[in-house]
């Protein structure tokens, strides 16, 4: 009938902050005094969740721009601006002062960043789809309670309030259909630009609209393998913003991944 209470203090921020590795690869598409852009590859965590934890970009980040480590609200970003899931590669936003961070958080708060993916989806049964094909995706976005790890569409605006939605805007084009060998079925490749930052917002909206990602574990159950096999293609193709000191209005782009010949297929 004991009750046994344990309180654990969390870490503190000296903990909690990226450890340089010196020796991980890092691509650096932009570089100036207060911002730079970088290339993440699929398959590197953009920060580390938790206290040591190796192999992130923000680890490869600080061990050569030492001066990242304590930017930003989260001890973790080490600078970083934004965020990309684990499995997508593409372009990145890091500041190399506290001000310009907070201008660019700003920025991204505004809605006054421009994101641009190239996705490689399925169409869903039922879904008629075509080069040319365009359209738009405003429903909100929340957590789906039945399992953190995914996001939730929500059209009900019951469901909206339950799960705390989030507004969430993209848009969306099929640019390019893709026939790979010894598969029947065509797939997708669909540019997609997103104004706001939600949770997985571009696979969810594609997804909801008739257009997963081919071999998306969470969200594009029964599609096609992608040609990647172990995870589905999306990638940050460009950041538009403004400059946090010059004001003027710039567009950095991730060049595709090496992986991904299969643009040229079809």
């Amino acid at each position: 009938g004991d009750e046994v209470v344990v309180e654990r203090p969390p870490p503190d921020d000296a903990a909690l902050r990226p450890t340089p590795e010196p020796d991980a690869p890092l691509t650096v598409l932009h570089e100036d005094a207060a911002i730079l852009a970088l290339y993440k590859p699929a398959g590197v965590a953009t920060h580390p969740l938790r206290a040591g934890e190796p192999g992130s970009l923000a680890s490869a980040l600080v061990a050569r721009y030492p001066e990242c480590l304590a930017i930003g609200d989260d001890p973790r970003e080490a600078g970083l601006a934004h965020r990309l899931d684990i499995d997508t590669s593409g372009v990145i936003l890091a500041a190399r002062t506290p001000d310009a961070w907070h201008n660019l958080r700003q920025q991204f708060s505004a809605h006054r960043v421009g994101k641009r993916y190239l996705a490689l989806c399925a169409a869903a049964p039922g879904f008629t789809a075509h080069v040319g094909l365009a359209g738009e995706c405003r429903a909100p976005i929340g957590h789906d309670r039945a399992d953190r790890r995914r996001a939730r569409v929500c059209v009900d605006h019951e469901l909206a309030v339950r799960l705390g939605a989030q507004a969430a805007h993209t848009v969306w084009r099929i640019v390019r259909e893709v026939r790979l060998p010894r598969r029947e079925v065509p797939l997708y490749l669909v540019e997609a630009s997103a104004s706001t930052g939600r949770m997985h917002q571009v696979r969810t909206h594609l997804a909801f609209v008739g257009l997963p990602l081919a071999g998306d574990a969470l969200y594009g159950e029964g599609t096609p393998p992608s040609p990647l096999d172990d995870r589905h293609v999306l990638h940050a193709e460009a950041v538009s913003f403004d400059h946090p000191l010059t004001g003027v209005r710039l567009t950095i782009q991730a060049p595709l991944p090496t992986v991904a010949g299969w643009l040229t297929a079809g």
